[in-house]
């Protein structure tokens, strides 16, 4: 299996270095390493070309986004980065080929035109949020949604292209009550479950 990890940490001196999500991400390439997979890895901050990451999609059984949950959400460089590397994937018509309705037959299902069927899409996130937040209907923020439910907005890319969608992994409270290293083997067997 091929795997590529992306890493959407942006920095902010001081206050967040990276140095968790690079835990994780170091985590799943040990991982896979460990079972004769082979890891490809982008580390957005640090520069891309968007052809280049075409092709690391394209080469990919299996895409992991390791990323910080800055507002509700990846860091501003991760929607960068699928503006950039997305819209030169439908452009050559490499990871999708329009929105699968055609001028012939426009009632053909919107979001089918991907061509990355059989590959796989998952988002390992570290959060501030206590994971008692999600899944509560009384929670006063997400009235009962779930980290899927906020996460909408960024797996629909890749469910466009045809991914399909496993379920996130989620580093909760990181400020206020982290248990790291319970996190990491959590994460261990998260990957065990839902990605081979």
């Amino acid at each position: 299996m091929n795997v590529l990890i992306i890493n959407a940490h942006l920095t902010y001196p001081g206050w967040s270095e990276g140095k968790l999500n690079l835990a994780f991400m170091d985590q799943a390439k040990a991982f896979f390493l460990a079972r004769g997979h082979q890891v490809a890895e982008t580390y957005i901050e640090r520069g891309y070309d968007p052809e280049e990451e075409v092709g690391k999609h394209v080469a990919a059984d299996l895409v992991i986004l390791q990323t910080p949950v800055n507002w509700f959400s990846a860091p501003w460089i991760y929607k960068k980065y699928v503006d950039e590397v997305f819209n030169a994937g439908l452009t050559t018509k490499v990871l999708l080929e329009g929105d699968g309705r055609t001028r012939q037959d426009p009632g053909w299902q919107y979001g089918t035109g991907g061509l990355m069927q059989g590959r796989a899409f998952m988002i390992s996130a570290t959060w501030n949020a206590p994971r008692e937040a999600f899944d509560n209907p009384t929670g006063v923020l997400y009235g009962g949604k779930g980290t899927a439910d906020l996460f909408l907005h960024i797996t629909s890319n890749y469910k466009f292209m045809g991914f399909d969608i496993l379920p996130d992994y989620g580093v909760f409270d990181i400020f206020k009550a982290p248990d790291i290293p319970r996190a990491l083997e959590d994460y261990e067997r998260h990957l065990e479950t839902h990605c081979l």
